[in-house]
């Protein structure tokens, strides 16, 4: 895996669709990031989720169209990454986010992009 350590002012907050081991596994990457089971969040409506993500500078990953689509209507912040990888183990999600590191600082700094879609890479 990679070593370098993104920006600490990135944080990914995982949406429900996606494993909490998530935050473990890319602890090196983003070290302040969260998933929503871990912050009491897991059975709230996505506006709920969107606000609290906002009020506390987070970036949610997602693999469904909800949020993206928040993002489109709502604005942002909070940006958004769209993880469109169908069904894949949480090996595949984790070694995906850190490929798209690269990709993320962009998104974190633009103020053009409201949300990033991120497909299998092959």
């Amino acid at each position: 895996g990679a070593t370098t350590a993104c920006s600490p002012y990135m944080k990914l907050l995982f949406d429900h669709n996606l494993s909490p081991r998530l935050v473990h596994r890319l602890a090196d990457l983003y070290p302040a990031s969260s998933h929503i089971f871990l912050v009491g969040l897991d059975q709230s409506p996505d506006l709920v989720v969107w606000t609290y993500a906002q009020i506390n500078d987070y970036i949610i990953v997602t693999k469904d169209t909800d949020f993206s689509d928040m993002s489109v209507l709502r604005g942002f912040p909070p940006k958004v990454v769209w993880l469109r990888l169908g069904n894949c183990t949480t090996n595949h999600v984790n070694k995906r986010c850190e490929t798209a590191m690269a990709l993320l600082q962009p998104l974190l700094t633009t103020k053009l992009l409201a949300f990033l879609r991120c497909f299998n890479s092959g």
